[in-house]
């Protein structure tokens, strides 16, 4: 072989050589990833046919190997790398043939595509792909970027760096509510790039500021980035795991780990959202250091102050905008801690509740059995050998002793007594509304206060109410009824508070899509509904708000879109607090009537939803609105199914099992994942993240995530790593985006040290989320 390497390695080098030139031709990048699986295999079908590629495997056949799996070793960890004595022999990189390997590979694509485009358990959740971008497309083009650009200038721009400052916390938004990096650079970059510059900012500072707050949207939920990386690490979890209990003489995931070995888009949605504000934080900080150093460059400006927004004293707005919601919030926090607020629902198992956690198998072998007490510690293993000898004494199979009928209702009496005096859904609603009261009297300190008074009495009384009259026992309709009388009193001093609020320019430009953004992130990271639905409601509600704005241009009928709003709200309370389900056999009259108001408010939402529709297309914003979704949409599953097709050539040939042979050498996983680390970060300077994602992390996802490594912390590592390929010269995407629409008075030399040091911030934000994972896995483990 030439310079000495294996046939599987000349394989791998072809392979990487045809995917980078393939894409350097500038052909579309998922045709160009499915021709270089088709004409390396061809390369290399023609080489081992000639007998130029041989491939140096191990013996199975020799002494020493019978004697390390006689001793114990899984064949599977048997490698040349972990022990390179082992005799070898000779055989081609396709033992049967490329004929035979082309005949699988066949094959196996007929069934990836029918698995992972276009029947599997992962297609719904890639459906969430398709309505995210569309939310972000419709909220691009319904001018929330610039408004918030405008707004954001206002308020930090007299202070040092404070337009690049803005940039940041305007990308962070967007990048909450759009995700889509050209849309976000592109907008930044002609609306505040030649106000930076006019007002003598450095242009390195400006297209550095912009082009990395663009790639917010990379991290920062709903990330589209997370969601593909979740349809796919779900099944690399599983997979790596299931490898690791084999490899630990177990013979399942489920008994060497003692829970499923699962991973959601949820949970790594709830894993991002810190490290990608801790990354907007770092950029906003090196933007205000970097104009005390040299105030020169990034000096304060003055942005004429908007309309409708009535001054008030410093006392006033550290009082109303700081104090009193950070109070409120507080007080609800400890008394949540404390369980004066919860869950009211009583639900009591028919089965004894275990104590000291899941009971682990114990019906194993005794190689399984040393891996698990490694794994679990040895108190746990003899709490489960003891509670499992117990229930066979006792005739009892399976994992727990069914609860006798007097003991079912002692359980249910204890649980009735302990029950929190304040439910949780009202506590929600009620400081939700209470916060939206407290923000109105900041607004307007000199109006009358007696509308927000009646407010305030109506939440002091809904928790009154609700600590004196409303038990777990109390039925849906019993509670509706005893708090429509507090409801109605906040109701009408939120009425007023919003009208008040409306006319603060700040709140009127955040308001909206804030309130998009909690609806869509707090439904998936408060478990209520998986991404899916979400991303529905967040495709939804942006085509209402992109409506309500189209309308109140042309001052049109825009009450319309607010009540069909009001009408979504209204079918979710109903639809959370009672039970609609009509099939049941016995039906209370309470649920008849919910049922009946939530169908009313869901087909006027849906009327409200279509009606949109209509303001969007005769505005000639739908259509194009369309085609760009279903154009970004297309590049990603053709990217999907170009990239299974070139899996599959390196898995004909053996490529993809040497390469996690040779990662499983290294005794230390943490090495293994730095090296990983490593490499994604290399090829960021050529591959964009989706041939990343779908070509690269497939290969290696077995190993890093078939270790001890916390799945979700490997995975934003990941994500925050594939932040990178955006901002990496030459082939950064996002240089490319601020390169068309930057003015000719700033280069592309400008651009490239502008990034320089945000660069540097991404790999310092790595190294931080490497010393502190708490950063990533705190927010799943509180909401878990």
């Amino acid at each position: 072989m030439p310079f000495g390497l294996d046939g599987v390695e000349v394989g791998l080098i072809i392979v990487f050589l045809t995917l980078f030139a393939g894409i350097l031709t500038g052909f579309p990048v998922a045709f160009a990833i499915a021709g270089a699986g088709v004409i390396s295999f061809a390369i290399i079908a023609a080489l081992d046919s000639a007998g130029l590629l041989i491939h140096q495997a191990i013996d199975t056949n020799s002494a020493d190997y019978r004697a390390l799996v006689a001793d114990g070793v899984v064949r599977n960890a048997i490698s040349v790398f972990r022990y390179p004595e082992l005799p070898r022999i000779e055989e081609a990189v396709f033992p049967g043939g490329w004929e035979q390997a082309l005949e699988r590979n066949i094959s196996f694509i007929v069934n990836r595509m029918n698995e992972r485009v276009i029947a599997g358990q992962s297609i719904e959740t890639l459906l969430a792909v398709l309505m995210f971008v569309m939310m972000g497309i419709v909220l691009e083009r319904s001018k929330i970027a610039e408004d918030l650009l405008t707004t954001m200038a206002r308020v930090f721009g007299p202070l040092p760096g404070g337009l690049a400052v803005s940039i940041v916390i305007v990308g962070a938004f967007l990048a909450a509510s759009t995700g889509i990096v050209g849309a976000t650079v592109v907008t930044m970059g002609l609306l505040a790039l030649p106000t930076m510059l006019r007002n003598n900012y450095s242009p390195e500072l400006a297209t550095g500021v912009i082009a990395a707050s663009g790639t917010l949207g990379q991290i920062i939920p709903p990330s589209i980035v997370i969601v593909l990386l979740g349809t796919l690490v779900g099944d690399l979890y599983a997979t790596g795991q299931e490898t690791r209990a084999v490899l630990a003489g177990c013979t399942d995931a489920l008994t060497f780990l003692g829970q499923p070995a699962v991973l959601s888009v949820g949970t790594l949605f709830q894993a991002a959202l810190l490290p990608g504000l801790f990354l907007a934080f770092l950029y906003g900080a090196y933007a205000f250091i970097f104009a005390m150093i040299r105030p020169a460059s990034a000096p304060p400006v003055q942005v004429a102050a908007g309309s409708g927004s009535e001054p008030i004293t410093r006392n006033e707005a550290l009082t109303w905008y700081l104090a009193a919601p950070v109070g409120l919030i507080v007080a609800v926090v400890i008394a949540a801690s404390s369980g004066v607020i919860g869950s009211q629902t009583i639900r009591v198992s028919d089965y004894a509740e275990r104590q000291g956690g899941n009971l682990l198998r114990t019906n194993v072998s005794e190689q399984c059995q040393a891996s698990m007490i490694n794994l679990h510690g040895q108190e746990a293993w003899d709490f489960s050998v003891s509670q499992r000898a117990s229930m066979a004494a006792a005739g009892v199979s399976g994992e727990a002793v069914l609860l006798t009928g007097e003991e079912r209702l002692a359980a249910a009496d204890a649980a009735f007594a302990n029950a929190p005096p304040i439910g949780s859904g009202v506590a929600t609603i009620f400081t939700l509304l209470a916060l939206v009261l407290i923000l109105a009297r900041g607004v307007s300190p000199s109006a009358n206060m007696v509308p927000l008074i009646v407010g305030g009495m109506g939440v002091v009384l809904a928790f009154i109410l609700d600590i004196t009259l409303v038990k777990p026992n109390t039925s849906n309709g019993a509670t509706f009824l005893i708090m429509t009388i507090p409801m109605l009193m906040t109701l009408y001093g939120v009425r007023v508070a919003m009208g008040r609020l409306s006319k603060n320019e700040l709140l009127r430009v955040v308001f909206p899509p804030l309130v998009l953004i909690v609806a869509v992130l707090g439904s998936i990271l408060g478990g209520i509904t998986n991404p899916t639905p979400a991303a529905a409601l967040g495709a939804a509600g942006a085509i209402m708000l992109a409506a309500y704005r189209k309308l109140k241009d042309e001052n049109g009928k825009s009450k319309i879109v607010i009540w069909s709003s009001f009408a979504l709200v209204v079918m979710i309370l109903f639809g959370v607090n009672f039970d609609l389900r009509m099939t049941r056999s016995v039906i209370p009259l309470q649920d008849w009537v919910a049922f009946v108001i939530a169908q009313i408010a869901y087909h006027f939402a849906f009327f409200g939803l279509l009606f949109s529709c209509w303001v969007l297309f005769r505005s000639n914003i739908l259509s194009p609105v369309v085609r760009e979704t279903a154009k970004v949409t297309s590049m990603v599953f053709t990217i999907l199914i170009g990239s299974q097709l070139l899996n599959l050539v390196l898995i004909s040939f053996g490529g993809e099992h040497y390469i996690q042979q040779y990662l499983r050498s290294f005794d230390n996983e943490m090495v293994v994942f730095l090296v990983v680390m490593l490499i994604l970060f290399i090829l960021g300077f050529v591959l964009d993240f989706l041939e990343i994602i779908y070509i690269v992390i497939p290969i290696v996802g077995p190993v890093i995530y078939g270790g001890t490594l916390d799945p979700a912390w490997v995975t934003i590592m990941i994500a925050v790593n594939l932040q990178t390929s955006f901002l990496t010269p030459p082939f950064g995407f996002a240089l490319f985006y601020l390169r068309g629409v930057a003015p000719k008075s700033v280069t592309t030399g400008h651009i490239y040290r502008g990034v320089i040091p945000f660069v540097g911030i991404q790999v310092l934000g790595l190294g931080l989320l490497w010393l502190f994972p708490a950063i990533v896995t705190i927010l799943p483990n509180l909401l878990r």
